[in-house]
């Protein structure tokens, strides 16, 4: 993540902390803390979404971090924790609102997102978002760390680095375990789920 200041970090795992053992000031502290990359997550969201999406950054965020909220058994891990469940909230906002909004169409405008670091090959970077998430549900029930990984690296924006210390596995193997995420899906894409 971006934020990575020397006093970024501190604070805001000391108020995760702090947010675990049930303060609700820290709660109320860490928020502007966070927000500015909470929405930039979120902008990094929507930009890949199509140009007509109904919802906005600031709504984006503000819905996650309620969800977050009304988290009762997290156990904060630090800065990176946070975010990478930040973005799994977002994530499943926007599935939702894609599926209510295929629901209403019947399919006729799903909505596309653009899938960065390589994900599909140049050609084929306009992908369902619906799609995507089944393809990722499919590929955790074959192997939960890649998918983990995937949900890290491209849902949460995390690093290499980051996303191992979070697994508590080796860079390189997160690396391998990216790679192979990546072939996975791509192939799952395209035998019928774009």
């Amino acid at each position: 993540m971006s934020a990575n200041s020397s006093n970024y970090t501190p604070d805001v795992t000391r108020l995760l902390i702090e947010w675990t053992g049930g303060s609700q000031h820290a709660m109320e502290e860490l928020l502007p803390l966070v927000y500015d990359e909470l929405r930039r997550l979120a902008g990094s969201y929507l930009r890949r979404e199509r140009s007509d999406h109904t919802l906005q950054s600031t709504a984006l965020v503000h819905e996650a971090y309620l969800r977050m909220v009304d988290q009762r058994n997290v156990t904060w891990q630090g800065r990176a924790h946070f975010f990478a469940i930040a973005a799994q909230m977002m994530r499943r906002i926007l599935v939702d609102h894609a599926r209510g909004r295929d629901a209403a169409k019947r399919g006729s405008g799903a909505c596309k997102i653009t899938l960065d670091e390589g994900l599909l090959a140049p050609a084929e970077r306009d992908i369902n978002l619906v799609a995507l998430d089944q393809a990722l549900e499919m590929l955790a029930k074959l192997d939960p760390k890649q998918a983990r990984i995937v949900e890290l690296r491209f849902f949460a924006g995390l690093s290499i680095e980051d996303a191992a210390e979070i697994l508590k596995i080796s860079p390189a193997t997160v690396k391998r375990e990216w790679a192979m995420a990546k072939a996975f899906l791509t192939r799952q894409m395209k035998l019928g789920f774009a």
